[in-house]
């Protein structure tokens, strides 16, 4: 019942991380199953059948707001659907031995990239409103697709940096995307898995804990991503994500380090992670006071413009009077 309870309250934690940040429901909860000791493909096909249920509240909560571009829906969610299908079989054909470092690893690349991206850059606004090419889409789909079955989550920081890059949507309009084109590829992962390992080693009752926890969280996610710093959140999240794969990797039979060499790289890590968060933060802050300054000087500008106007206005009016025909009685 624990377990339950906390497979619960993990898809809701990684449910209200996806739908704000646009990425990290997989990644998030596969790191607990693998650290339940979960084999690798079931893990992934947990996540994926939950995901089935949570992408699609999402995408409805998402759409709600007004979230979401249809088109880039359609041109990335096909070959992100193609791409999570040949993951799905892949990841199924591997051992256990081998497939746990090498989740862990794509899990820590992930969890790396989240946290770099979003505590050293901000995000490029200067392509705002442009159309996004389907020759762009497409590949993008295709590779975060096999990413995403492979690595039990990868749709979103692969998929979600690439669009905010591009600097072409809204970040809101990113996110909405992104978590509503994942229902398709969800299907598509949770249908490779299926066909090449049957329901063999599925836990339902895990899968249900985590699509409860994940359609509690996604339309108060669909509401906070208009709220939430992005960029704070990206750092705690990414650093989480590498430091809990990052026991798992140092432990595996591929590295099996020494005790004191992991604890030394444990404190770098939390020192680092603590570094990002702090710097996140302080960025956020001075985006935050540059926003403010800019907006007042914009509006003492406009109320200068107003008042030369007005001085204009008065010193051109006439007096009453002037101007008017004498009058012999005056």
């Amino acid at each position: 019942m624990k377990t339950l309870i906390l497979i619960a309250l993990a898809g809701l934690g990684a449910q209200l991380v996806d739908g704000s940040l646009g990425m990290a429901y997989g990644v998030t909860s596969t790191t607990l199953l693998l650290a339940l000791g979960t084999n690798p493909a079931v893990a992934s096909a947990t996540i994926h059948l939950a995901e089935i249920g949570t992408t699609l509240a999402s995408g409805l909560s998402h759409w709600k707001f007004g979230n979401v571009d249809w088109k880039v829906v359609a041109k990335i969610g096909v070959p992100g659907a193609i791409g999570a299908f040949a993951g799905a079989t892949f990841l199924s054909n591997l051992s256990t031995e081998v497939a746990a470092p090498v989740m862990s690893l794509i899990l820590v690349s992930l969890g790396a990239y989240i946290l770099i991206r979003f505590t050293l850059r901000g995000i490029n606004r200067s392509n705002l409103g442009k159309p996004v090419r389907k020759r762009f889409l497409s590949p993008l789909g295709l590779v975060a697709g096999f990413v995403d079955a492979t690595g039990g989550g990868g749709w979103g920081p692969v998929g979600t940096p690439a669009l905010l890059a591009s600097g072409r949507m809204e970040p809101r309009k990113v996110i909405g995307s992104i978590d509503t084109s994942e229902f398709i590829v969800a299907l598509a992962a949770s249908l490779g898995f299926l066909f090449a390992l049957g329901s063999q080693g599925i836990n339902m009752t895990w899968v249900a804990g985590l699509l409860i926890g994940g359609l509690i969280a996604a339309p108060i996610a669909a509401w906070l991503v208009r709220h939430i710093p992005p960029r704070l959140l990206g750092s705690l999240v990414g650093g989480l994500i590498v430091i809990t794969n990052s026991r798992t990797l140092l432990r595996s039979d591929w590295i099996d380090a020494p005790d004191a060499t992991r604890y030394a790289i444990y404190a770098v890590l939390y020192a680092v992670w603590a570094l990002a968060i702090v710097h996140s933060y302080r960025q956020y802050r001075s985006a935050k006071a540059l926003e403010s300054a800019d907006a007042i000087a914009a509006l003492a500008a406009e109320r200068n413009v107003v008042a030369d106007a007005d001085d204009v206005r008065v010193t051109n009016a006439q007096p009453i009077g002037a101007g008017r025909p004498s009058d012999p009685r005056d």
